[in-house]
């Protein structure tokens, strides 16, 4: 860990020196992390609601995915989809028996965005068709595919022209859904639960009338469980609390305890032919093991189970507490939102400075996703700060 006003200094520096700052940065430089805690250079411990944006749901340096980096590194690291590979097979079996019943063939990349790729070129390639309906609020990612799917403004602008074909519906609304999904539309993309949108759930008649629309007009239903996924509110995935299953459902974040990695899981309808898709570093030894051994331990924890109950505690905890300047709290598992009547930033700030660090949501939202490996002790830690901070 380096410590120092001077190499906190040099490290600022040699990032905005040689970086393309696309990220607005914080005056704060993570060094190490264990568990739900992370340190900055200067050795102030935090504890970490972000959590790499909802990726290390089994906790920081997790020694199960060290020692499987470790031992598969000395093995194999790299091996193309052209040939076979024990670590990929593994991986692709576990994600068949864990996945909601019927999506049993998987396709490996390196990132959420890519995954929704993936995703729109499947349902064109076996529909036949090319138009797409997803959600107002709703974000998939930056690649020109998966922004086309993306409804906010603030995102698109200075990217045009978009893929064409894309238009949008208000979230949990199946009565302007029904009209535009048509005998055109090759997948209507959905987010059980909307993350950047301000951790809006859908509700249980959305997603099954989704379901029945698509059943209907012969498109494909695509869940986005980018950041859903993996134990994170309360099931391994999000669309298990309503029994809803997808033809498509796209995963990443935690699927490999942090190393980067994305999955792609359909159903027996989805048969794109080779040479029609494909990735060079997608599903190498090295993240399949990695994610081999994040999903054992999410298993072997009960982090599902672990997640609804820490996430019932933070709500009976942090209710009776709502500061009048909350205007509404969303929480499913350990997925909360904290709407404000103002902007947020200026919270989040000073959360940070009373040692947890948080997300926005968009402008009004304090989006908290902390690893499922939290303790009851550093909850109650967070709820004080957010009371603190906002009351």
């Amino acid at each position: 860990m380096t410590t120092g006003l001077e190499d906190n200094a040099r490290i600022h520096q040699t990032e905005q020196r040689y970086a393309l700052e696309v990220f607005p940065k914080r005056d704060i430089t993570l060094v190490k992390g264990s568990g739900a805690e992370v340190w900055d250079d200067r050795g102030h411990r935090y504890i970490d609601c972000v959590a790499g944006i909802g990726v290390a749901n089994i906790g920081h340096a997790n020694p199960a995915v060290a020692d499987a980096l470790a031992e598969q590194a000395r093995t194999l690291v790299a091996c193309p989809g052209i040939f076979y590979n024990d670590a990929r097979a593994r991986l692709l079996a576990k994600l068949a028996e864990i996945a909601p019943p019927g999506l049993s063939r998987g396709f490996f990349c390196n990132s959420g965005a890519e995954t929704i790729e993936a995703a729109i070129k499947f349902a064109r390639l076996t529909t036949g068709r090319t138009g797409v309906v997803s959600a107002m609020r709703g974000f998939h990612g930056r690649t020109l595919g998966a922004l086309s799917a993306t409804h906010k403004k603030q995102y698109r602008e200075g990217f045009g022209p978009l893929v064409p074909g894309f238009t949008f519906v208000p979230f949990n609304n199946a009565a302007r859904l029904r009209p535009a999904v048509d005998e055109d539309t090759a997948a209507v993309v959905i987010e059980p639960v909307q993350g950047e949108g301000g951790i809006r759930p859908a509700s249980a008649e959305f997603l099954r009338a989704a379901r029945d629309i698509c059943d209907e007009t012969g498109a494909l239903l695509v869940f986005d469980e980018i950041q859903t996924g993996f134990c994170r509110t309360g099931r391994m995935f999000a669309c298990e609390h309503h029994g809803v299953v997808p033809d498509i459902l796209c995963l990443a974040k935690a699927i490999a305890g942090g190393v980067p990695m994305g999955a792609v899981l359909a159903n027996d309808r989805i048969r794109p032919p080779p040479g029609k898709h494909g990735t060079t570093y997608g599903g190498n030894p090295l993240v399949c093991a990695a994610g081999l051994a994040a999903i054992r331990f999410m298993e072997e924890e009960g982090l599902a189970a672990r997640a609804e109950r820490l996430g019932e505690h933070f709500r009976a905890r942090f209710e009776p507490l709502l500061p009048r300047r909350v205007r509404a709290f969303r929480q499913i598992g350990l997925m909360i939102g904290v709407e404000l009547r103002e902007r947020c930033r200026p919270y989040i700030d000073a959360l940070a400075a009373a040692g947890v660090l948080t997300l926005p949501a968009g402008a009004t939202v304090i989006r908290l996703l902390p690893p499922l490996v939290i303790s009851e002790g550093q909850i109650d830690e967070v709820v004080e700060a957010l009371a603190g901070v906002l009351g």
